[in-house]
């Protein structure tokens, strides 16, 4: 076992005020592992918002705002955590909820070949959409 020592003692972390804690069992168990970067980035900043009982409120425009994610890539995020049965949400409020056994880890098959990479590979699919954009006189 490794003796720790605080690096820097009057700087010892206190929670004041707030109720933000994640379970090391998140990191332990695959939870980390399981979630997209969006996924994560949301999940955190709902922990962080959180009440007692792991409620908030914060709407979507404010959320997008903070995280710096558009509205598409926060209802992807928001709907993979509720997916993955780590929130609730009821269209107006949040809920973190208590981690669930095992992580729910979507069973997604190796991309093997060309036809794999075009019709499932997130950049592969968006590059096509952005292409065919172009064509058609909507450049970015």
């Amino acid at each position: 076992m490794i003796r720790k020592h605080p690096l820097i003692a009057h700087r010892l972390r206190r929670l004041q005020g707030g109720f933000a804690a994640i379970e090391h069992r998140f990191l332990r168990d695959g939870f980390w592992a399981a979630l997209d970067h969006h996924e994560l980035l949301l999940y955190i900043f709902l922990v962080l918002v959180a009440d007692r009982q792991g409620m908030s409120y914060y709407s979507y425009d404010k959320i997008c705002s903070l995280i710096c994610v558009s509205l598409d890539e926060y209802i992807v995020a928001r709907d993979g955590l509720i997916d993955k049965d780590l929130i609730a949400f009821d269209g107006r409020l949040f809920q973190v909820l208590s981690l669930p056994a095992a992580p729910k880890c979507p069973v997604r098959a190796p991309l093997v070949n060309r036809e794999d990479m075009c019709r499932d590979d997130p950049a592969t699919v968006r590059q096509l959409i952005v292409n065919s954009l172009k064509g058609a006189g909507h450049d970015r």
